[in-house]
């Protein structure tokens, strides 16, 4: 789940990492008065906001509460800005770039840190990039941040308050379940390192800990708000094809076997490991909602029998019949029951990807 720039702050402060005095507002009267200048940073869970006209600079408050009226309700991305976060304007005498991420090649933690801050760290050079992976057992090291300082060539007292921000970040990655800590631009400042930017993203699976955290709906389609309230993991895509699979894993693999015959996946639905025909029903019931023109149903039965999904499938349909045409793979226990159910129903079974992927696209309106 990503969070809000001011809920990322919040926690960072939480963990030791400055950040700067600020607070958010939903009206422009709920700005408050002010020596010096302002910056008013739009709250949207998309980047590229400064880009898009979504953080402006004020140096009093009836200017401030005029432009908070240009940015309250605008469109950045497809987001629709709500709130704003007040923060004093920083003065800022060098930026950087730090981050901890998911390091899966290695299934360990990854330190990523840059002088070029400030900017997107894809358009950042391999070598003025810092990359360290972190075993979580062992943590940060000093060596490690001895060899980040040298690379962004801190000097030596700047080198100590990198200390606190390093272990403050790691501490936020772990502590929080984080998939990505991120801090851009970490900038220098007369009193040393200020995050002015914060990034977080939790881990869905470590919800359940975090009782006190504020869920984030924006993220979520209405369809996605529907489907977690029922426990189906869910995501909306921009394609035409409704992908319905049991196992993550078979579903990820069915987008890249559509992608291979330049089909488009409008839906990513798990099934996880169940065969209740209720879920199933429920899971037909939100992809029947989805704008998509085709229902990709990729079944494979090791605990889940294929017969019992069938079924579900069948009573979706009796309960409020699809106006799309349904292409399945079933493969596993029970397959060949799984497969007459379903053809008995007028929908085209298969027992290889291959096959019903290509009629899956054929049907979608591609080759």
């Amino acid at each position: 789940m990503k969070l809000y720039e001011y809920m990322a702050k919040e926690i960072f402060k939480k963990h030791g990492i400055p950040v700067p005095e600020g607070y958010t507002v939903e009206k422009p009267e709920d700005i408050r008065p002010f020596e010096g200048e302002v910056v008013l940073k739009s709250q949207v869970l998309v980047g590229g906001r400064g880009k898009a006209g979504g953080i402006k600079f004020a140096s009093g408050l009836e200017e401030a509460r005029k432009i908070a009226e240009q940015l309250l309700g605008m469109d950045i991305k497809g987001y629709r800005v709500r709130k704003l976060l007040i923060e004093p304007k920083i003065n800022i005498q060098k930026e950087y770039y730090m981050s901890f991420i998911v390091d899966r090649s290695s299934r360990e933690a990854m330190l990523i840190a840059s002088a070029e801050g400030g900017v997107e760290i894809e358009s950042v050079p391999d070598e003025k990039l810092f990359r360290r992976t972190i075993n979580p057992l062992i943590g940060i090291q000093p060596n490690v941040i001895r060899a980040l300082s040298y690379k962004l060539g801190l000097t030596k007292e700047q080198a100590k308050g990198m200390v606190r921000i390093v272990n403050g970040l790691w501490e936020v990655f772990t502590q929080e379940d984080a998939d990505l800590a991120e801090i851009n631009p970490l900038v220098l400042t007369p009193d040393g390192f200020v995050a002015a930017d914060a990034k977080l993203i939790i881990n869905d699976d470590s919800l359940f800990r975090h009782k006190d955290l504020e869920i984030v709906e924006e993220e979520y389609t209405p369809l996605e708000r529907e489907a977690r309230e029922k426990g189906i993991a869910f995501v909306q895509l921009d394609g035409n094809i409704g992908v319905i699979a049991n196992g993550a894993g078979l579903t990820m693999a069915t987008l890249d076997v559509l992608s291979l015959y330049e089909g488009k996946a409008g839906t990513f639905l798990d099934l996880g490991g169940t065969d209740n025909p209720e879920k199933v029903k429920e899971a037909f019931g939100i992809i029947r909602e989805a704008p998509i023109d085709v229902v990709f149903l990729n079944i494979f039965g090791g605990i889940t029998k294929c017969d019992t999904v069938a079924t579900g499938v069948v009573e979706a349909m009796k309960d409020r019949p699809m106006n799309m045409p349904i292409v399945a793979r079933i493969k596993g226990v029970n397959e060949e029951e799984g497969k007459e159910i379903l053809r008995s129903e007028g929908i085209h079974a298969f027992s290889t990807l291959d096959e019903a992927a290509r009629e899956a696209v054929k049907l979608a309106g591609g080759e």
